[in-house]
């Protein structure tokens, strides 16, 4: 049965097409709370936009969720910490309105300082006031940029096209980022009383609403112009309104509104103040890249792979190009790790050797722990919960990075009785399993892997063989490694199909084995 995607709300179809070649899609109208929660209960990923809520109450119907995506950029209406907690990957599609949102930005500045909306108004209502509509240039004007992030930056390079000054406030961007895009970084105080107009690009955060209300107000050049097309609440709407009205503030143009939607305002009785309804991704191409970003996304989540643009997943900030294609062999070394240990380790650490050091590769710590719980419990184990569920048990878990002439992942583990296990692979196009608890080996870590640990002697290689053999059981490759003649000796076989436990059992006390194990390797 294929997985079933709830899409709660209106989708390109470029995005639903994607969906439809793997996947059952259903539709339901997600602002119908009855209705919606109806249909969570069959659904292994849901999409929605802003208009539909996905709370506890709505996790809690989904029991087979594995995936929340919001198909756009915002995540007001996704309880993202209940998500986390059940383990249920949050997705949304953060760069697909940029573009658009910091076009939008800049048709409003030009329209505060034109008064093109009001004009064209008067002029269909028959009147025609060229005097009444006087602007102003921007050219040879300062412009603030409050956030200089994805949006701010597509702002402020658009806008220097206009001759303007640009100075910006980020507490987090460095000052050479700000200089490399000719933006000089100022206080929010010194910002708010040298611009000619200002742009609000930041997310709405406890940090950020209000940002702007009286005090700041109070400090403006007479005249500036706001613009405000990021999120509600960053800019006092009373406080605006009544900057407006007194003539310290010139002219706002707002996409956003604290409450949404919002229909009615004393900023709507200002002639000096243009308003659209929450415009800034609406076009037909913000759109189709957040449809179809989101639409990519599941697909990743419900083959269980990483998702660059998951949001509740602990990777130590953005995940590098180079790291990225590490993630599925450092699960494999998990899933080894725990299957030739017996146990789950109690400390884990993931070294990292040679040119991949160099990046952020914290992440790999999430594959790891993937790997080795992934038949080990019952429940789904995905990037979002694999530290939940090492913090459950008292694992730890840490990341090293290694200076060294070979490209190379190895996991160390301590198991519970204090004995050390380790796995390591070589990086790249042919990457090779390389060591298996202290064992020198070369193969693939791919289909399904038996390892058994024997005292070397001979005849043992003849006798397993003999029993995978009368299981009929294919052996396509056989390794063995052994510390000295006579002593203790790893037997490492690749199979074309899985292998019961019972045949494990016998093949061990066949040859007196300390140790059996098997790892599928297989994808899913």
């Amino acid at each position: 049965m294929s997985p079933v995607v709830l899409v709660a709300e209106e989708l390109a179809v470029t995005a639903l097409d994607l969906l439809a070649e793997d996947y059952e899609v259903r539709h339901v109208d997600g602002a119908d709370r009855a209705a919606l929660f109806a249909a969570l209960p069959a659904a292994d990923a849901v999409i929605v936009r802003s208009a539909t809520t996905i709370d506890a109450e709505a996790l809690e119907c989904g029991a087979r969720l594995r995936v929340v995506a919001r198909a756009g950029v915002g995540l007001d209406n996704v309880d993202v910490p209940a998500a986390t907690a059940r383990g249920v990957l949050v997705v949304n599609a953060p760069t697909s309105n940029i573009v658009s949102a910091a076009e939008h930005a800049v048709a409003l500045l030009l329209t505060v300082a034109r008064h093109t909306a009001a004009a064209s108004t008067a002029l269909k209502a028959g009147a025609w006031r060229r005097s009444a509509y006087t602007g102003v240039e921007v050219h040879g004007k300062t412009v603030g940029v409050v956030g200089l992030g994805r949006i701010g930056v597509l702002f402020a390079q658009r806008m220097a096209a206009f001759g303007v000054r640009l100075l910006a406030y980020d507490p987090y961007v460095q000052p050479a980022r700000a200089a490399q895009l000719g933006v000089h970084l100022v206080s929010l105080e010194d910002l708010l009383r040298e611009s000619d107009f200002i742009s609000v690009h930041l997310p709405r955060t406890p940090e950020t609403l209000g940002l702007i209300g009286e005090k700041e107000l109070n400090l403006v050049r007479p005249g500036v112009r706001i613009v405000n097309a990021a999120r509600g609440g960053l800019v006092d709407e009373r406080a605006l309104a009544e900057a407006l009205a007194d003539g310290r503030v010139a002219g706002a143009g707002l996409d956003v509104f604290e409450t949404e939607p919002l229909t009615a305002s004393p900023l709507f009785t200002l002639d000096n103040v243009v308003v659209t309804p929450h415009l800034g991704a609406s076009t037909v191409e913000a759109q189709d890249k957040a449809g179809l970003a989101v639409a990519r996304s599941v697909r990743l989540a419900l083959r269980g792979e990483f998702v660059p643009d998951a949001v509740n997943v602990r990777a130590g900030g953005p995940v590098d190009e180079d790291v990225r294609p590490l993630l599925p062999l450092a699960e494999k070394l998990g899933r080894v790790l725990t299957a030739v240990a017996g146990h789950l380790a109690e400390r884990v650490t993931v070294e990292v050797h040679g040119a991949a050091a160099g990046h952020d590769v914290s992440v790999l710590e999430l594959a790891v722990l993937k790997g080795m719980f992934a038949a080990v419990v019952s429940e789904p184990v995905t990037y979002v919960n694999a530290h939940r569920l090492a913090s459950e048990r008292g694992i730890t878990v840490s990341t090293t990075s290694v200076e060294a002439p070979a490209d190379l992942i190895r996991v160390l583990g301590a198991l519970p009785d204090g004995r050390p296990i380790s796995v390591a692979a070589l990086l790249g196009a042919g990457s090779r399993l390389v060591e298996v608890d202290g064992f020198d080996l070369d193969l693939p870590p791919d289909g399904v892997l038996v390892f058994v640990t024997y005292t070397d002697r001979p005849g043992v290689v003849g006798a397993i063989g003999t029993a995978f053999g009368e299981a009929a059981i294919n052996i396509a490759a056989m390794q063995v490694a052994r510390r000295a003649a006579g002593g203790e000796a790893l037997m490492a076989l690749t199979v074309d199909s899985a292998v019961a436990p019972e045949l494990l059992t016998r093949v061990g006390e066949l040859i007196g084995a300390s140790r059996t194990a098997t790892a599928d390797l297989r994808n899913d």
